[in-house]
């Protein structure tokens, strides 16, 4: 392909819609993971209880049990994708907004359940607008539509990760969360602008759409390598996630400003991040998905050890740099490699909803295992919290002699 067709097609329409929908993406999971927790922390609220707050993300792991309905049943008169895209990206904003009727302190219990109304709403739009970019994007360009997307996802992270604690340096909460809700009026516009796919298909039967895409699965892996596979994307990115789940409350507790966090630790790990993903995507094509799943595995294990060395470090603003900027790229290359591990394990056939199945089990250990982190510090300190997270990143490059071996590599084409 000429260079002239790479850049018509990076700047085509196709293409923008994959930055709209990775956007509105992305937008929600980091308010959660970011901004949610730097609010609690603000407000008095214990680390114990801080760390709780991952299990409302359940939803993002049991997705797939409510995909198939989304799929079938067509809402608003606006078709089987844009509808539930309208009805999902509406629910966030108003949710999103409320957050900022409520106090941390004395509605503890409110927020929690506006956090999982979020977290379901976010869930439910991730399996619209998966099934849409699919239908939109054909062979030839999904992995580049993906790219953009995956990118578009991270960088949605600077709103709550980074604007929204700028901005409540300097502004009342119930006025950050109202700005931060605002930032998905460009995915409501998108769906009111793009057409509804004709090459979506209905699952004529609730075998087809339920049990069949399961079936497959099994039937291809055989129970032993199936288990294999599916406790290999379990492990993976445990540790990793463990040790970033408290992240801000960490960086807070060192003695960081929400302003240094927003503008240091967030836009380096957003930058340090996007590259990876892209280094991963390229180095992909020489190693292949094994050896890279092995050495991006490794530069993410030793990553988790830059937060025991800060520990030590103080509130000093370069370190926090490197040791953000370090894991962050430890992040985008294991990302990499991980999706494209997934992606390559799915049947052509059944791609949406083994997608869901594989991403909502990858979710288990950022909702479930996430909220002990808080008993976890509170028990042993930072420290020896990420000595733990450490040795939890050792099981999935085990399991990699059984699902990836390195020498069975083969190369993508």
């Amino acid at each position: 392909m000429s260079d002239k067709s790479w850049v018509e097609l990076l700047f085509s329409r196709r293409m923008l819609i994959c930055v709209f929908t990775g956007f509105s993406s992305g937008l929600p999971l980091y308010l959660l993971i970011n901004l949610i927790p730097a609010w609690l922390k603000t407000e008095g609220v214990d680390i114990k209880t801080i760390g709780f707050f991952a299990l409302i993300q359940f939803p993002y792991t049991w997705k797939f049990i409510w995909s198939p309905l989304i799929d079938r049943f067509p809402v608003l008169g606006m078709g089987r994708r844009r509808g539930w895209m309208l009805v999902t990206q509406l629910g966030l904003l108003l949710a999103i907004a409320g957050f900022g009727c409520f106090t941390p302190q004395l509605d503890t219990w409110s927020i929690a359940y506006l956090a999982l109304g979020v977290a379901f709403f976010s869930a439910s739009q991730d399996i619209v607008l998966d099934a849409f970019r699919r239908e939109i994007l054909d062979d030839e360009v999904l992995g580049l539509g993906n790219a953009v997307h995956v990118n578009a996802y991270r960088i949605a992270g600077l709103v709550p990760g980074s604007l929204s604690l700028i901005l409540a340096d300097h502004l009342p909460w119930s006025q950050v969360f109202l700005i931060t809700a605002l930032f998905m009026l460009p995915g409501l516009l998108l769906t009111m602008w793009v057409r509804e796919p004709q090459l979506a298909r209905v699952p004529k039967t609730l075998r087809e759409a339920v049990v069949e895409p399961f079936h497959e699965f099994i039937s291809r892996q055989g129970w032993r390598s199936a288990l294999l596979i599916l406790a290999f994307i379990f492990f993976y990115k445990l540790g990793d996630s463990m040790a970033t789940a408290l992240a801000t409350p960490f960086y807070m507790e060192m003695g960081f400003s929400k302003t240094e966090i927003g503008i240091i630790a967030k836009n380096v790990g957003l930058w340090a991040s996007v590259i990876g993903g892209l280094l991963g995507g390229l180095w992909m094509i020489k190693l292949g998905i094994n050896r890279a799943l092995w050495l991006f595995g490794v530069v993410q294990l030793v990553s988790i050890l830059g937060f025991v060395w800060l520990t030590g470090a103080g509130p000093d603003p370069v370190a926090l740099g490197l040791v953000i900027g370090f894991e962050a790229l430890g992040v985008g290359l294991g990302t990499a490699a991980f999706t494209a591990f997934i992606a390559r394990t799915t049947d052509p056939r059944y791609t949406a909803t083994q997608f869901a199945l594989f991403t909502s089990l990858a979710a288990v250990p950022r909702t479930f295992f996430n909220a002990s982190t808080g008993y976890l510090v509170a028990e042993f300190g930072w420290s020896g919290f990420f000595w733990i997270c450490t040795a939890l990143a050792v099981p999935g490059m085990l399991l990699l002699l059984k699902v990836a071996p390195w020498r069975e590599d083969l190369p993508q084409t």
